[in-house]
């Protein structure tokens, strides 16, 4: 009988604690008209959706790329999953931009970059937005030619 009651005791007070936590976060909305867009390069405006490049957690980036925009050869300290909103993007793995070695990314499709792997992104074809998603902190580390 002692131990059922310390089980429905842990049972209630992880309840608790559990319904605190959840009960704590308030939700939140982004509207793309507040979105503070900056260029870091010609032809590529990137706006910060949730969280922030220094800020421990989750993250949601967004880049727009002009027609013809080009992101070289660069890394992150964090793997990113990025899905393409509009247009197509074109990304290739590894140090050197190559463009026979780009593959086609169509609107709503993803491509996952792993920690610490090379890649590069190419606007060949027009317009193109998409948005990263990872967890920070987070860099863009370019690769020296």
């Amino acid at each position: 009988m002692k131990s059922l009651r310390v089980a429905v005791l842990l049972w209630t007070t992880g309840v608790i604690v559990v319904t605190g936590f959840a009960l704590a976060a308030e939700p939140s909305l982004v509207l793309p008209d507040k979105l503070l867009w900056t260029s870091p390069r010609p032809g590529v405006q990137v706006a910060w959706v949730v969280g922030a490049d220094k800020t421990p957690g989750p993250y949601l980036l967004r880049v727009k790329l002009a027609p013809g925009a080009e992101i070289p050869p660069h890394t992150h300290p964090d793997e990113r999953n990025s899905t393409v909103l509009s247009g197509t993007i074109y990304v290739g793995f590894g140090e050197n931009a190559e463009e026979s070695k780009m593959i086609a990314i169509p609107t709503g499709g993803v491509y996952v970059a792993p920690a610490n792997v090379a890649h590069y992104v190419w606007a060949k074809g027009g317009e193109a937005t998409y948005q990263e998603s990872g967890v920070g902190p987070t860099a863009t580390i370019p690769i020296e030619r």
